[in-house]
């Protein structure tokens, strides 16, 4: 008898085990974000009777939803605030999809979110401020939007930002000076928006900076004479921008540049040393033709 028992007890332990839930907040959020981005219509559905462990680009652990992958998925629709819900995601990929609207401002209580994929998408609408406390955020990627207004000041909180990505939207403005605090980013991409000003002398701090493409926006000035800092540099994109000086160039170290692309116009520009052997440029001016 006692011998069944056990049997008994241990079968009910492998099947809770086995068929775990994660919470109903939880669920309902999914299902939430399955029917407001047009499910019915994904590429990879999700059945919504079986475990959620099952659905396609869901991970869960301990019970809890810590990562959804959709990319490329044909999601359409707006994002509700209940995307907030999901608050044990440390990976939301919803890129290369059909997404509009604006993004929600419960997006902030994601805290411990690492990476956040919106690009290629139809978004737009300003960045939540609130963006600036996913103090556990690494890459923010979100080119290829509608995104307006300025870019939030409080991105510069994000001290293990690696990548930041927000190029080919209609972000305008002044770039944050904050975003000289950003210690661990190596990739900033900020190509084709309407920012104008100068560049932040802060920037010169970026020491980890391997890529930065600021080309085809309205900066004006001088290049910072900071940026002869940037040591780790391998990809610098400053075309087609209303800029005064490029002598700051000359104070580049030398170094292999993967790609420098600025414009030259009729300025001389004395490097030195550096390396162009393996190096694109390009050193002129797209033009805007009219069909």
């Amino acid at each position: 008898m006692k011998k069944l028992y056990y049997l008994s007890f241990s079968l009910l332990f492998l099947t809770t085990v086995c068929f775990a839930e994660v919470s109903k907040k939880e669920k309902k959020a999914l299902i939430d974000l399955y029917e407001t981005t047009n499910g019915m219509h994904w590429v990879k559905k999700w059945d919504l009777k079986a475990p959620v462990s099952s659905w396609h680009g869901v991970k869960v652990e301990d019970d809890k939803v810590v990562e959804i992958n959709l990319f490329h998925n044909n999601l359409m629709g707006s994002l509700s605030s209940e995307i907030g819900d999901l608050e044990n995601l440390r990976v939301l990929n919803l890129a290369f999809n059909s997404l509009t609207g604006k993004l929600p401002v419960e997006i902030e209580n994601l805290s411990n979110l690492k990476v956040l994929k919106l690009e290629m998408n139809r978004l737009n609408g300003e960045l939540p401020e609130g963006i600036g406390s996913l103090l556990q955020l690494e890459e923010l990627s979100a080119f290829n939007n509608f995104f307006t207004g300025e870019i939030p000041a409080s991105v510069g909180n994000l001290k293990g930002l690696k990548v930041l990505n927000l190029s080919s939207n209609e972000l305008h403005g002044d770039i944050p000076s904050s975003l000289g605090a950003l210690s661990q980013l190596e990739t900033l991409g900020l190509f084709e928006n309407r920012l104008e000003g100068t560049i932040p002398r802060d920037m010169g701090n970026l020491s980890k900076l391997k890529e930065l493409v600021l080309a085809n926006n309205r900066l004006i000035g001088d290049i910072p004479n900071e940026f002869s800092q940037l040591a780790s540099l391998e990809v610098f994109q400053i075309q087609n921008n209303n800029f005064s000086s490029f002598k700051a160039l000359e104070l580049l170290e030398t170094k292999e540049y993967l790609v420098f692309d600025y414009d030259k116009e009729d300025e001389k520009i004395e490097f030195k040393d550096i390396n162009f052997s393996r190096t694109r440029m390009a050193d002129t001016k797209f033009e805007d033709i009219e069909e």
